[in-house]
């Protein structure tokens, strides 16, 4: 007689194969590249947004004591900043704007025209660079909560929506791409359809030339972007972040799932063995077993594959373009190098499906920079994952 352990292995290697096969029939579904399908306006300008990097902190989530503030606008990310961005080589930058600090509550369609000057100068330094832009409203979660429950609230964002994008409209639409909302935080799923509508009319009264990025419901998941159907406005990009899974991207992070942030190299790819040790720093049997089941999940390049072919299956179907505009890995507590092997297999894995891709983030916490004393240098290591160039060390000016 088997023993209950072999019995176990067993039902888990016939899982695994079941799974593999599931996997690769999606593959085979999405193997013809998804941008060749389509020589439409929208399918056409998301070439300009193939390799791109979040400028966050800048203007959203702003952790600066000051605030929001001309002095940080200034100093945080410079003109020095966009040019080695440029120089890694990627093609577009997705600018987070927190439109809270200028969003007048009954009057939201009148943008203050000096908050909106400090924007504009940095949308222009991003333009001065060749570089694309997505202009992303990047607000903080009770703003979200707010359009959620309150049809006003909906409402004055559309207002606020068609003035920005009215501001906007004058730019090179191959070049400037408006983003509805960065993670919506809607668990009504049909409502956020209702809204995701309402708000993209509004932005094409705005800027009836330019091309718009949609996601689904709940934090802009690929899961609900498979539950979303397209709006009807053709000229539209659709997007999905990506951090599967979460216990790995997150390890470490205060801000995430509370037992997270007893999480230290935890390793990727995964297997039952080389999680052990990390599952015995966890005090909670029940969070215990949520690292054990990533062992048995087996998180590798494979697996992450048949997660993206699912997203890109979705697009195939509806014949409509596709992004991925997050991923990363929370830098602090993640082991180096199992770190640049899930950005690495997440970046083929979207390459392989010709996903254009916008890493999280340029100078935060999953960066593709390290600062000190206000210079920004690039990491060779996150650089090569992202099969982009390194760039020669730049030259302190002679005396």
């Amino acid at each position: 007689m088997k023993s209950a352990i072999e019995q176990l292995s067993r039902g888990r290697a016939a899982i695994s194969a079941a799974r593999a096969v599931f996997i690769l029939a999606i593959v085979a579904c999405t193997a013809a590249p998804l941008f060749a399908q389509d020589s439409s306006l929208a399918f056409r300008r998301a070439q300009h947004l193939r390799h791109g990097i979040n400028l966050s902190h800048w203007f959203a989530q702003v952790y600066d004591p000051k605030g929001y503030t001309k002095e940080h606008f200034d100093t945080y990310d410079t003109a020095q900043d966009i040019a080695l961005i440029k120089s890694m080589g990627f093609d577009h930058v997705r600018f987070t704007l927190n439109c809270d600090p200028m969003f007048r509550r009954g009057q939201a369609d009148r943008i203050p025209s000096e908050y909106l000057a400090m924007v504009d100068g940095a949308v222009k330094m991003i333009l001065d660079q060749d570089l694309s832009i997505i202009i992303d409203i990047h607000p903080e979660s009770d703003f979200k909560q707010r359009l959620v429950s309150d049809d006003s609230f909906v409402e004055q964002f559309a207002d606020y929506w068609r003035a920005l994008a009215k501001h906007y409209s004058s730019l090179d639409p191959e070049r400037v791409f408006f983003e509805i909302l960065n993670e919506p935080e809607f668990r009504d799923r049909y409502r956020w359809m209702g809204v995701l509508a309402r708000l993209t009319r509004s932005i094409r009264e705005g800027a009836p030339n330019h091309t718009i990025i949609a996601a689904g419901a709940n934090w802009s998941s690929s899961n609900e972007l498979l539950f979303l159907e397209p709006l009807h406005d053709t000229d539209v990009i659709y997007n999905f972040h990506f951090y599967d899974p979460h216990i790995f991207t997150h390890q470490g992070a205060t801000w995430s799932t509370n037992f997270q942030h007893y999480l230290t190299n935890l390793p990727y790819p995964s297997t039952p063995q080389n999680v052990f040790v990390t599952e015995s720093q966890i005090p909670d049997p029940v969070n215990q077993q949520l690292v054990a089941r990533y062992g048995f999940d087996r998180w590798d390049s494979f697996r992450i594959d048949g997660e993206i072919a699912q997203a890109a299956a979705w697009a195939k179907h509806w014949n409509v373009p596709l992004t991925c505009n997050e991923f990363g890995v929370y830098r602090a507590t993640a082991n180096p190098a199992d770190r640049a092997a899930w950005l690495h297999d997440v970046r083929t894995a979207l390459e392989k499906y010709n996903i254009g891709w916008t890493m999280w983030d340029y100078a935060g916490a999953f960066a593709v920079v390290t600062r000190k004393d206000g210079v920004s240098t690039p990491d060779p290591v996150t650089i090569k994952a992202l099969g982009l160039t390194v760039p020669p060390a730049r030259q302190s000016p002679k005396p």
